[in-house]
């Protein structure tokens, strides 16, 4: 059957009875075989960047955490000292007012308290104390030097090559953070 448009042209109709409106097994499994590989590449690259994050967040905490404790020291006119894992938690970090000398968190004296990921290994450095002045020093010597020390942040793999974070405090106050190369270890 032939049909005629409105100028008198032969038009051709066609029809969609026998056409069916979905995909193919074939096309639905080129899709999933692409999915497959982009997924696989992009595993490795997703772990990579979970464990980079995770390192530079619990060095940031570690930083927060001096950075909190010596404002504070300044604003109270007052002793603060930074300990991890002092407050029993192996995964803390603590700031706090020794208000009875006894070197321990008691209650009511903690002023910052943060948590470090359980994947990531704190080494490294030592508890301070940050005076009035806004200077740190060793809590095992409050009346010695000036505070040089560094914390290392690591989580034991490859991924990312620079599997180290370094928490630097130079002068008793100069804080600073690198990355490092650890070979996939932690030391």
């Amino acid at each position: 059957m032939q049909l005629v448009d409105s100028r008198g042209r032969a038009a051709i109709q066609r029809s969609n009875a026998g056409r069916s409106k979905g995909f193919t097994l074939i096309e639905l499994m080129v899709t999933i075989a692409v999915a497959a590989i982009l997924l696989a590449i992009a595993t490795p690259s997703f772990t990579s960047l979970i464990n980079s994050s995770r390192l530079t967040s619990s060095a940031n905490e570690m930083v927060a955490t001096l950075q909190t404790a010596r404002m504070e020291a300044v604003r109270r006119n007052t002793r603060i000292n930074v300990c991890a894992g002092c407050d029993g938690n192996a995964n803390s970090l603590v700031a706090f007012v020794d208000a009875n000398s006894n070197g321990n968190v008691d209650a009511g004296e903690s002023i910052r308290v943060a948590t470090i990921n359980r994947a990531v290994q704190l080494s490294g450095g030592t508890d301070v104390v940050f005076f009035s002045t806004g200077l740190g020093r060793a809590a095992s010597a409050p009346n010695g030097a000036l505070l040089e020390t560094a914390f290392r942040f690591c989580i034991p793999t490859t991924q990312p090559a620079e599997n180290v974070r370094v928490v630097n405090i130079a002068s008793g106050s100069r804080i600073s953070t690198d990355r490092a190369n650890g070979g996939g270890a932690c030391p």
